[in-house]
């Protein structure tokens, strides 16, 4: 059993910074894409940002330049580096991975940006 585990959401002003945590667990082969969603309050979930296993990268263009997605294969762990935060960023964030041909997600974790 696969499991994803999401931390490091909370509430921040605007202009300020959160580090997302997605830690993997489980009967785990080979991780290889890893990305980012998100969930704005009454709407659809999109995607934030991609990792692959080697470490390339692709945002979409609302997080460019404020976003960083990394990720550590040795602890199976993604992270979201967030900074100049903004109101509109505001939503619950979720992992998910591509594992062993079958695709995982986390429970998500609650971000705020409001002054």
């Amino acid at each position: 059993q696969v499991q994803l585990v999401e931390s490091g959401g909370g509430l921040v002003q605007p202009g300020g910074s959160l580090r997302l945590s997605c830690v993997v667990s489980g009967s785990i082969f080979r991780i290889n894409d890893m990305r980012w969603y998100r969930q704005p309050p009454g709407r659809e979930r999109e995607q934030v940002a991609t990792i692959t296993r080697d470490g390339y990268t692709d945002y979409a263009d609302y997080v460019k330049g404020r976003f960083t997605i990394s990720r550590d294969n040795a602890k199976n762990t993604v992270y979201l580096q967030m900074n100049s935060l903004k109101p509109e960023d505001t939503a619950v964030y979720y992992c998910k991975a591509s594992i062993n041909a079958e695709s995982y997600w986390g429970q998500g974790t609650q971000v705020s940006v409001s002054s």
